[in-house]
């Protein structure tokens, strides 16, 4: 199996709220919240997926591999 070379997310920002804000990429990109749906979407990001929540928003999440350390909310913060 070919290694993934895609984008991964690795550092995460939040709101007052605790809701992910923005992301920060193994390249050193820093997303918006609404730039990186459009960078999942569009499968440029290893390790996530958009799901529909219950207000028919798109939202970001990890993929469920059982690791919970690698899961969004877990990831360490940037400024």
């Amino acid at each position: 199996m070919a290694m993934d070379t895609r984008e991964r997310f690795i550092a995460v920002q939040k709101n007052g709220d605790g809701d992910l804000t923005a992301f920060k990429t193994s390249s050193g990109r820093v997303l918006d919240y609404e730039q990186a749906k459009r960078e999942v979407q569009a499968g440029a990001i290893a390790g996530a997926n958009l799901f529909k929540g219950r207000d028919g928003e798109m939202y970001i999440r990890s993929d469920a591999d059982g690791d919970p350390s690698n899961n969004l909310d877990a990831l360490p913060r940037f400024e």
